[in-house]
């Protein structure tokens, strides 16, 4: 077993993870289960380095399993589901507003009675008025607290919102069509929040969501099969992650998309997830359907390197500085799972901790070696 790891199972298959964004003192995640069976569930998993251990609380989700999970950055009780819903013989996808009850963001109160901890408020997304629309991903703007954007089997929805309600205020439309379907997607970190990207297929496109028939930048054939996820870098600039079918973990530079300015290929299956460390974004973590976590470096191409060269003082002994950025290259493979790993998720409160989860229902808490965390830090 890696070093300081941990081990929580849930009795379900799950595929659906993220950090609790809106937290900001304690390490906790969100697991949420993707079973057939009647009744599926979210568990917000709180971890306690200094005692190594975990506490849970666990909420019903009724409505059907889930196959995405986004944590609101501003609100620690609101999170958004996507899930499927029986209506005879057909399968439905909906998304749906959650939120916690005050008390239970408090996990060392005692336990109500009752299996599960009932939510305070669920709001379903209303997008019938968009037709007959297949949800891929609910997310929470950066910055603007009361903005979602909907990615749909062919369009990205804008939504506000209210108090009453939240309710559609921008589409695309025209531009998508001929086009496979969306997959997922994400704010872009910067241009002043009006981009939002989308993947389809092999390929990968912003959106300007002033202008919904425009499209800023796209990058065909990112990928040589089916592009799964992205992330942006909140530290520097126009650059992205992707990770696809081709095994491919690839950081993009959107002001010139003819290639990646990095990319790796240690995985042997599917990647299904690529995350940058928001806090030394040098460092990338990827989970893939080779039941395989890895931590990568990518640090030439990181906002840490830039900050460790060209000193403005140039009698500075720089060394101490430079060594703070690892050499390229595959660091660490975590390989403690053994079904599929759907996602991998930093904290966003300890930059040295994250959280994975396989299909089998098993999340580990992992922590980056100690050789590579005191060469960045010391």
């Amino acid at each position: 077993m890696e070093e300081n790891s941990l081990i929580y199972g849930l009795e379900l298959q799950a595929r659906a993870l993220t950090p609790q964004y809106g937290e900001s003192n304690d390490v906790c995640f969100f697991i949420a289960t993707n079973s057939l069976k009647p009744t599926n569930q979210v568990h917000l998993l709180q971890y306690d380095e200094e005692s190594g251990t975990t506490q849970a609380k666990i909420f019903e989700h009724a409505m059907g399993e889930v196959w995405k999970l986004n944590s609101c950055p501003y609100d620690p009780k609101l999170l958004a589901t996507v899930y499927n819903v029986q209506k005879g013989v057909q399968v439905q996808s909906q998304a749906a507003l959650l939120t916690l009850p005050t008390d239970s963001l408090d996990l060392s109160s005692q336990q109500i009675k009752s299996e599960y901890i009932p939510w305070d408020h669920v709001e379903v997304l209303d997008t019938s008025n968009l037709g007959e629309q297949c949800f891929k991903t609910v997310e929470f703007h950066p910055s603007q607290e009361q903005t979602l954007a909907c990615v749909l089997s062919n369009k990205l929805a804008i939504m506000q919102r209210a108090e009453s309600s939240t309710r559609v205020v921008a589409e695309t439309s025209g531009a998508v069509k001929h086009m496979s379907s969306f997959t997922s997607g994400k704010w872009s970190h910067h241009h002043q929040g009006h981009q939002f990207i989308v993947l389809h297929d092999t390929s990968v496109r912003a959106y300007d969501i002033r202008d919904s028939q425009h499209c800023a930048w796209s990058i065909d054939d990112a990928h040589g099969q089916m592009v799964r996820d992205l992330d942006c870098n909140p530290n520097k600039q126009c650059h992205f992650v992707t990770g696809g079918d081709d095994g491919y973990l690839k950081v993009w530079d959107c002001r010139t998309v003819k290639s990646p300015v990095f990319e790796r290929s240690d995985h042997s299956h599917w990647v299904w997830s690529v995350r940058f460390n928001t806090f030394h974004d040098q460092l990338l973590l990827s989970s893939s359907s080779d039941c395989k976590v890895l931590l990568t470096c990518a640090g030439s191409v990181s906002s840490e390197t830039s900050s460790a060269q060209e000193p403005e003082d140039k009698s500075v002994d720089i060394l101490q500085e430079r060594h703070k950025v690892l050499s390229d290259g595959l660091l660490q493979t975590f390989d403690q799972h053994e079904d599929s790993v759907y996602c991998a998720e930093w904290s966003n409160v300890d930059p040295w901790i994250f959280a994975s989860l396989s299909y089998d229902g098993r999340v580990i808490i992992s922590k980056v070696p100690k050789q590579f965390k005191y060469q960045i830090i010391l």
